[in-house]
């Protein structure tokens, strides 16, 4: 996977360069974490919707829980950025919405948004 480099705040940010499904398990996201701390330098990563499996966007499914649980463990900040008005599911509604409230994971509309949220966010609780 491609993952290229910003910094903000002084914080390396790796920034996903796939617009096709590359992160379809929870194998593929952990592979993503080491990726980026790795060609990166970072455990902040922003991700465009296209580069998950449409799977994740079906909470039903549990793959959201399952790669955002695996991405806590491992102390991991991710945004993911697109337009996100196709879903109409209110559990994925609340979820995202919920998502947003914390410091870990967000959805946003842009790159440069998520990029923001991800300079913002503190960084790894003890």
């Amino acid at each position: 996977m491609n993952i290229e480099t910003v910094t903000k705040n002084n914080i390396a940010i790796g920034i996903v360069a796939e617009n096709k499904p590359a992160i379809a398990n929870v194998q593929a996201a952990l592979d993503l974490v080491v990726e980026a701390k790795y060609q990166a330098g970072a455990n902040r990563i922003a991700i465009p919707k296209e580069a998950l499996a449409p799977e994740f966007f079906v909470l039903s499914t549990t793959l959201a829980g399952e790669i955002l649980q695996k991405w806590v463990v491992y102390g991991v900040k991710a945004a993911i950025y697109g337009d996100f008005s196709a879903y109409t599911s209110k559990p994925l509604k609340d979820f995202m919405y919920e998502c947003n409230l914390g410091s870990s994971f967000f959805f946003t509309a842009t790159k440069e948004e998520a990029i923001e949220k991800l300079a913002a966010a503190p960084g790894p609780q003890c």
